[in-house]
């Protein structure tokens, strides 16, 4: 089995920065693309950042660029956000998603972890 586990959330204020951090373990051979999605309450799972297995292409949703940066560390199967510059709107459940080779193909992905952005 596959587990991803996310931390780093919590309480910011406007115009603050959070690192989150999601690692993966398990049987696992190979992971390719990563990604972070985020839910606010009442809307839909939307795709924040998603990065390729080597970490060589990355992108963003327009209302997160140049505030948001996504990384990854192979060698520990984590991926990264950093988040700067955060606004109210940012509020939501963050999610891990990653594509990996086990016993099988799959798509896996984190319980979440709650990122808040108020004064």
């Amino acid at each position: 089995q596959v587990q991803l586990v996310e931390s780093g959330g919590g309480l910011v204020q406007p115009g603050g920065s959070l690192r989150l951090s999601c690692a993966a373990s398990g049987s696992i051979f190979k992971i390719s693309g990563m990604g972070w999605y985020r839910q606010a309450p009442g809307e839909e799972r939307e795709v924040v950042a998603t990065i390729t297995t080597t970490g060589g292409s990355t992108n963003y949703a327009d209302s997160v660029k140049g505030r948001f940066t996504i990384s990854r560390d192979n060698a520990k199967n984590t991926v990264y956000l950093q988040m700067n510059s955060l606004k109210p709107e940012d509020t939501a459940v963050y999610y891990c998603n990653a594509e990996v080779l086990s016993w099988g193909p799959g798509e896996y992905w984190g319980k979440g972890t709650l990122v808040t952005v108020s004064s």
